[in-house]
């Protein structure tokens, strides 16, 4: 029988700890609490070692994670680290009088190495690569660990590979984390990592209908993990909402034996190379024949950075108020809300333009005119030649060299990719990325206009939706190898009647759409076209 303990089984602690506490400090500090019935999830992993005695609370936070074990168990020895003055401050009265509990105002990742323990238990800070010590972090890891990781890691798989390494023999390891990496580029060698390591044992993604993170807008997956020798199997498991734990429970209840799933794989089946929503997740390709990679008949790269939009993006007025004559302005897509439909046309331009909207970008071609002069020393009065990305050119105030992409596709989404057909061939910022059709290749020559039409299709969507990441509240993102390495329809094979039946049902529908109709009908006719050849 449990006995119920002193310690606050719910998320009161941290409820009170935000109302006291600014948003802005906590986000700087990546404090994103546990919901407790998932704390309570993960504890009870970390209890499933009958030989526990000492935990680890890497990222201690206000001990969520601690209240939980404490509740079913009181005679183990905690300790946690945490860089944050404020909630250590916080956490310390909060535990005063709970005498196995040790805290220390210390970095994780640059002290206690050579540590093992029974249960560790986290959920780390969520910060990119520009926003912690990476340059330092990275090195530690490397020497303490003698592995190499990609410079835009992120700070949470760091700790995550750390706890492992910490973990003694038949030690547990609970994290909840972001699930990013799973189908990042950087997470290659993270995954790498965690199959050679041989204690990842449960993958339990959290569905992306649903923000575990207040907040913060983020995917979430809990990584369970053993130092023992009674599997090398790993099983995938996806949760839609809080009520489904209990199925997460059944699953820790019967370690090692596994559920009889499709979603259970040996390590050494684990290919670190691909995205791994592939091993939990519904791919759509598998419907269609005939797939080759994006890349084969275009490429696409990200659209222009500047270091500094407020500076660099200028409207009418703006060039009146400091004088820059349009020569030295380039025409520019600033905002993916100003393309609203699948054409962006030179009229679409001159409205934006008339209406006073930002559509160029400051491009000092020759510095020797008063006014782009002053322009430039303006910034660097305010010192955006310091800045990240401008610091890094030369001049400092250049634009990154980048030809208008026939194509543009968004970045962000959440109803699948949406591809624009740039007409008026202008460039655009990192709110799209640039899509390149290539020439002649192996496969032949393909027409940009049958491209398009192809791009514009629900099939083409589904095949892509394959290689995105996902984010909070079904918010999906693809960087443009996402695109480049995701799949499409191989339109060479395609007999000339469907090209040329595709192609007519194309500009019948650029017409419908410049005409501000609604086109989906004609799009689902090709889409029937593809489905009867490729399906």
């Amino acid at each position: 029988m449990i006995v119920i303990k002193k310690h606050i089984t719910n998320n009161s602690v941290e409820n009170n700890y935000s109302k006291l506490i600014s948003i802005d400090h906590r986000k700087k500090f990546a404090q994103f609490f546990t919901p407790f019935p998932i704390a309570n999830l993960m504890a009870k992993w970390i209890l499933g070692n009958k030989e526990l005695t000492t935990i680890l609370e890497p990222a201690f936070g206000l001990g969520v994670f601690s209240r939980a074990i404490l509740h079913y168990k009181d005679n183990v020895n905690i300790k946690g680290f945490d860089v944050d003055a404020t909630i250590y401050e916080h956490a310390q009265r909060h535990f005063h009088n709970t005498q196995n509990i040790h805290l220390l105002l210390q970095d994780y990742m640059f002290t206690d190495w050579e540590n093992k323990y029974d249960g560790i238990i986290c959920n780390p800070p969520y910060l990119k690569f520009h926003d912690y010590d990476n340059k330092n972090i990275l090195k530690e890891v490397a020497y303490r660990m003698q592995c190499k990781l990609n410079g835009f890691t992120n700070l949470y798989t760091l700790f995550l590979l750390k706890s492992i390494h910490q973990l003694s023999s038949n030690g547990r390891c609970a994290y909840i984390i972001p699930s990013e990496f799973l189908n990042a580029d950087y997470g290659k060698l993270v995954k790498k990592q965690l199959i050679n390591a041989q204690a990842l044992r449960h993958i339990i993604v959290v569905d992306f209908e649903e923000n575990v993170f207040h907040d913060a807008l983020t995917t979430a997956c809990i990584i369970l993990c053993a130092n023992d020798h009674q599997t090398d199997k790993v099983q995938f498991s996806n949760i839609n909402s809080l009520q489904d734990l209990n199925k997460i429970d059944n699953l820790i209840a019967h370690y090692p034996n596994y559920c009889n799933t499709p979603k259970t794989y040996s390590l050494a089946q684990l290919n670190p190379e691909i995205k791994w929503k592939a091993y939990y997740q519904k791919q759509n390709g598998v419907k269609f024949k005939n797939l080759i990679p994006f890349s084969t008949y275009a490429q696409v790269v990200r659209g222009i950075a500047t270091g500094s939009n407020e500076y660099f993006t200028f409207k009418l007025s703006k060039a009146k108020e400091y004088a820059i004559e349009e020569k030295y302005l380039l025409p520019c897509i600033c905002s993916a809300k100003d393309a609203k439909t699948s054409f962006f046309t030179e009229k679409d331009f001159e409205l934006l333009k008339q209406n006073d909207k930002s559509v160029f970008l400051f491009n000092a071609q020759e510095a020797n005119n008063k006014a782009v002069l002053s322009y430039i020393q303006k910034g660097e009065n305010l010192e955006i030649n310091k800045k990240f990305l401008t610091a890094c050119r030369t001049p400092w105030y250049s634009l990154e060299n980048r030809p208008p992409a026939p194509i543009w596709v968004s970045v962000f989404n959440r109803t699948g990719l949406r591809f624009i057909r740039n007409e008026a061939n202008i460039a655009n910022l990192t709110s799209f990325h640039c899509i390149y059709p290539k020439g002649r290749n192996l496969f032949g020559e393909i027409h940009i206009d049958l491209l398009f039409a192809y791009l514009l299709t629900e099939t083409a969507k589904e095949i892509f939706d394959d290689n995105s990441r996902e984010y909070g509240n079904g918010l999906q993102k693809f960087e443009p190898n996402d695109i480049n390495k995701g799949h499409m329809l191989n339109l060479a094979i395609l007999d000339k009647d469907a090209q040329m039946n595709i192609l007519k049902l194309y500009h019948e529908y650029r017409l419908t759409t410049l005409d501000n109709q609604n086109g989906d009908k004609i799009i689902n006719e090709i889409d029937t076209i593809l489905t009867r050849q490729y399906a």
